[in-house]
C-alpha cells in the first residue's frame, strides 16, 4: 500500500489533497503542518511519496527537498511540489534542487491523481 506524506502548513489543503486522492484505492496518508515535522515524520517512517507545499513558517519547501535529496535511503523517494509560486524561477529553482514535479494552486482533483499516480507508478522520473 503506497503511503504518502502531505506537507503543508494549512490543514485545510492537507483535507483537499487528501480528499482529491482517496479516489485511488489503497493510499494511506501521513499529514506533517511543517518542513521540520515533515523531516521529523521522514526518519521515522518510510514513505513512497511526499506531497509538498514550498512557502511554510519554519523550514521552507526548497529546504525540505534540499534534506530529502542528501539522505541516501530518501534520495529516490519522488517530491510532487504543490504551491502557489507559479512563476519560472520557483519552479525551475524547486525542479533543480530535487523535485519530481510541480504543481500550481489551485490544481484540479484530475490533475493531482494524474500527477501522483505518475510518480507513484515510476513513469515520471524520480
Amino acid at each position: 500500500m503506497p503511503e504518502l506524506l502531505i506537507v503543508d502548513d494549512s490543514k485545510v489543503m492537507r483535507d483537499m489533497i487528501m480528499a482529491c486522492l482517496r479516489t485511488e484505492p489503497g493510499i494511506a496518508f501521513t499529514q506533517a503542518g511543517s518542513g521540520l515535522e515533515a523531516i521529523e515524520k521522514m526518519s521515522l517512517k518510510r514513505f513512497d511519496l511526499v506531497v509538498l507545499d514550498l512557502n511554510m513558517p519554519d523550514i521552507g519547501g526548497f529546504e525540505v527537498v534540499e534534506f530529502i535529496r542528501g539522505q541516501d535511503r530518501l534520495r529516490s523517494l519522488p517530491i510532487l511540489i504543490v504551491t502557489t509560486r507559479g512563476d519560472d524561477g520557483s519552479r525551475a529553482r524547486a525542479l533543480q534542487a530535487g523535485a519530481s514535479s510541480f504543481l500550481t494552486k489551485p490544481f484540479t482533483p484530475h490533475t493531482m491523481v494524474a500527477e501522483v499516480r505518475s510518480l507513484l507508478d515510476g513513469t515520471r522520473p524520480p
